[in-house]
């Protein structure tokens, strides 16, 4: 569901053109990919429960201390907002396409539990 309501964000928020929006969700991935303080942990503390990951497990050795889901959320604030600056602050058009397509990207992972990018990540050795 995280995922789904990630995409969905990027989406409505590129369709709508908030600017801001798309921006923050970025810098809150960046956040939470540097911090490894996330919302989804903090409010299972605060509920109590434990919820299983939900997504396709790639069974690998990790070759690297480091959380794939952690290392996605990075790229994901790297690409979107490395993209989208270059397309807002120095009009660069080639770029138009990423954003968009970051977005139902993240949105269909979220629904399927299917997320290629994590996949490859767990398979190029991160945790």
């Amino acid at each position: 569901m995280y995922l789904f309501l990630v995409g969905a964000a990027i989406l409505a928020a590129l369709y709508f053109e908030q600017t801001a929006l798309v921006f923050g969700i970025a810098a809150w991935m960046a956040f939470e990919g540097l911090t490894n303080i996330r919302i989804t942990t903090l409010l299972q503390k605060l509920r109590h429960k434990t919820l299983a990951p939900g997504l396709t497990v790639f069974k690998s050795k990790p070759r690297f201390d480091f959380d794939a889901f952690r290392a996605w959320r990075l790229s994901v604030a790297l690409f979107l907002g490395g993209s989208f600056l270059l397309l807002q602050a120095y009009h660069v058009q080639v770029f138009w396409f990423v954003p968009w397509f970051m977005g139902f990207a993240i949105m269909g992972a979220g629904a399927s539990g299917v997320c290629p990018m994590l996949l490859i990540l767990r398979w190029v050795g991160f945790r």
